[in-house]
């Protein structure tokens, strides 16, 4: 448990929050498009496990234009 009080949580915190909501984000708009570059299923699987940058690709890449 001594490693855990040794955290920077303050730095640590707002980008553990920011990579939750931007893959939250970005799997909503996955589920709610008609349809995307590629099969949804693997944007999903991106923007879970790729971290911060999966949810960025999504958008970057992977939203058809409407």
């Amino acid at each position: 448990m001594d490693q855990l009080s040794n955290i920077p949580w303050g730095l640590i915190a707002p980008l553990l929050v920011l990579q939750l909501v931007l893959a939250a984000v970005a799997i909503v708009d996955i589920i709610r498009s008609y349809e995307t570059r590629g099969p949804k299923w693997v944007w999903v699987l991106v923007s879970l496990f790729v971290n911060t940058l999966g949810p960025i690709a999504y958008f970057l890449f992977g939203r058809k234009s409407q």
